[in-house]
């Protein structure tokens, strides 16, 4: 069992949560992610690890509350509480070397995952620029994390109500209209944001890497859940990934698979309103 050391609310809907799973964090690295289970017979949910302390065997994960799962996960499960299961790392990590100058873009949620990414490039040697963007001020969290581990950092909104107007990519396109030399872009984010970055740099000749979060089951490469067509070949998400060349991801595949089960998924979510409504 795996018992909740932490929990914090960061903006609407956004659940922060460290965990107590020792052999996880002992070997985790940037860009893996890990398989918790509620209860015995719960959903898997993957999620990014978003932090770890080695010393302490802890991981952290942020999560958006948008499905039962994750409802319930913010809902029932304190500090004190046990999961039944936490099962990582799972993935291929990150490619972490001295590049030069790298942009991390990360949006919405995304903005967790890229905390340690930005640490172990920065700790590579090098400049890590970080976009972070969010839909409004009231809705941002971990900027001031993510700064430590940058170089710089630009902070956008979608309504202005915060740093730069606009969006993630229009951070990005002013980079390059300021003549920066970008070695490398690495995006983490809703699958349109990371599709529309990797679509701007193609014409620049930058290579550019983002991480897929496609339906997953076990983890492990056996169901074949997560696969997506990757420079014209099958790859499975879970293993040969999350991280993959934007440049080759088949993202209209990926739009339809996002959506595979999105009407059981509402199903589930209504029965449950309905049971809470009769008691």
């Amino acid at each position: 069992m795996f018992e909740i050391v932490s929990k914090k609310i960061l903006a609407e809907n956004v659940v922060e949560m460290t965990i107590k799973a020792e052999r996880v964090a002992k070997a985790h690295k940037p860009g893996q992610f890990l398989i918790l289970m509620n209860y015995e017979h719960s959903e898997r949910i993957p999620l990014t690890i978003a932090d770890s302390d080695k010393e302490k065997g802890e991981v952290t994960i942020v999560f958006l509350v948008v499905g039962f799962s994750t409802n319930e996960l913010a809902t029932n499960f304190n500090v004190g509480d046990k999961l039944y299961s936490v099962v990582g790392p799972l993935g291929t990590p990150t490619h972490i070397e001295n590049f030069g100058k790298v942009v991390v873009i990360g949006g919405g949620l995304g903005v967790a995952p890229i905390y340690p990414i930005c640490k172990g490039l920065k700790e590579a040697g090098n400049e890590v620029i970080s976009i972070v963007g969010f839909r409004s001020k009231n809705l941002m969290f971990w900027v001031q994390r993510i700064e430590s581990v940058s170089s710089r950092i630009i902070v956008t909104t979608d309504d202005g109500s915060y740093g730069m107007k606009g969006f993630v990519t229009n951070a990005l396109q002013k980079l390059y209209d300021e003549k920066e030399k970008i070695d490398r872009v690495i995006a983490i984010g809703p699958p349109i944001m990371m599709k529309n970055v990797s679509k701007m740099t193609l014409p620049w000749g930058i290579p550019t890497f983002v991480s897929l979060n496609t339906i997953m089951v076990d983890g492990t490469g056996m169901c074949g859940g997560c696969r997506l067509e990757i420079g014209g070949e099958t790859k499975f998400v879970c293993v040969d990934g999350p991280d993959f060349d934007g440049h080759k991801v088949n993202w209209d595949e990926m739009e339809i698979r996002m959506k595979v089960y999105k009407n059981q998924e509402q199903q589930i979510l209504e029965e449950h309103n309905c049971k809470i409504g009769l008691r």
